[in-house]
């Protein structure tokens, strides 16, 4: 009787662990991903947060790391260093290191505006009406070397202003930056929302001298209609060796794209962390309102867009100048969805 016991109990754990493997074997494997983003609470990187939030990339078959950086630079560092697999940054990363021989391709745009905005302190406000009235003064940027110092550079060269005759620092971003603009440790700062949207709502008299969040603002300082800006990029290596991985990526983001397109300002806040927006939800909400022109609505990046940020980096730094450079293999559509 018990020998009778005995075989069905180890009939039924035999029956079990062959259930369990089955089970285990069902369950779908991540790709793990490590993606160093430029400075995550701000809004121009708003959508790789979102398809985090979402769930989309683990739809998608991938466990992702987002990796929160000082800047665009911190982040393009911890990629050539190997720390992370991809890069949420600006698109103007991969010319540059086009210049130096490194071959860094954007593969989804998330931005077609770069959403930065040029604001005096409110203790400058009067003084500092226009670009030129920053000659002999001290002005912020998130780090050394980031694409907020490089736009930066380019309006003062159009302005006249040589690069020696302003003190260029780095504020940060969000709170560092915020205090830095409020306290008059700068005369002016590049700054993206929501901090944008916070220090002109706590102080009124502070003075845009650039709007980089919309057409009008791009064409005006910029000259052109297009300047994609936050892109996912990744080295060509690691993109030839891992498309399965790249494409899953780009249908995230261009998921993330067109969802935000088809809910209002406040439904986007509500997916984003509370750490991200803040104390104040309607500060955030109305941050969210004054910058949605600026987000892609399907990811691709237009020749036109690629070859602008081109002129403009040749225009003002040298390195790009003297470079031979196939824009091309700078960046790529092919990984969109649909296409």
């Amino acid at each position: 009787m018990m020998t009778e016991r005995w075989r069905v109990a180890v009939v039924g754990l035999l029956l079990c662990a062959i259930s369990c493997s089955k089970s285990r074997d069902a369950e779908p494997q991540l790709t793990n991903v490590r993606i160093a983003v430029g400075g995550q609470n701000q809004l121009i990187y708003l959508p790789a947060t979102l398809a985090q939030e979402l769930g989309l990339f683990r739809e998608e078959g991938l466990n992702v790391e987002l990796q929160d950086q000082a800047g665009g630079s911190k982040a393009l560092q911890a990629l050539i260093g190997g720390s992370a697999d991809v890069v949420c940054g600006f698109y103007d990363h991969t010319i540059q290191m086009a210049a130096e021989g490194r071959e860094l391709v954007a593969f989804v745009t998330m931005l077609r505006f770069p959403g930065l905005v040029l604001l005096t302190s409110p203790q400058s406000a009067e003084k500092v009406t226009k670009i030129e009235d920053l000659k002999g003064r001290i002005a912020g940027v998130t780090t050394a070397g980031s694409s907020s110092h490089m736009l930066l550079s380019y309006l003062l060269q159009q302005h006249g202003v040589g690069g020696e005759a302003v003190s260029i620092t780095a504020i940060g971003t969000a709170a560092t930056a915020i205090a830095a603009i409020e306290h008059g440790k700068v005369d002016a700062g590049m700054m993206t929302d929501p901090a944008v949207t916070l220090v002109s709502r706590r102080n009124p008299g502070v003075r845009v001298l650039a709007d980089l969040r919309h057409a009008d603002g791009v064409k005006a300082a910029l000259g052109s209609t297009t300047y994609p800006a936050s892109v996912l990029y990744a080295s060509g290596a690691w993109l030839r060796a891992n498309r399965d991985t790249t494409e899953r990526l780009t249908r995230a983001i261009t998921r993330t794209l067109s969802w935000m397109q088809t809910h209002t300002p406040q439904e986007i806040a509500d997916k984003t962390p509370k750490t991200f927006r803040g104390e104040d939800d309607a500060l955030y909400v109305d941050a969210l309102k004054a910058s949605m022109p600026m987000f892609s609505p399907d990811g691709q990046m237009p020749a036109e867009g690629a070859e602008v940020v081109r002129t403009l980096l040749a225009g003002s730094m040298e390195k790009v100048r003297n470079a031979t450079i196939d824009l091309s293999k700078t960046y790529t559509n092919e990984f969109i969805h649909g296409r």
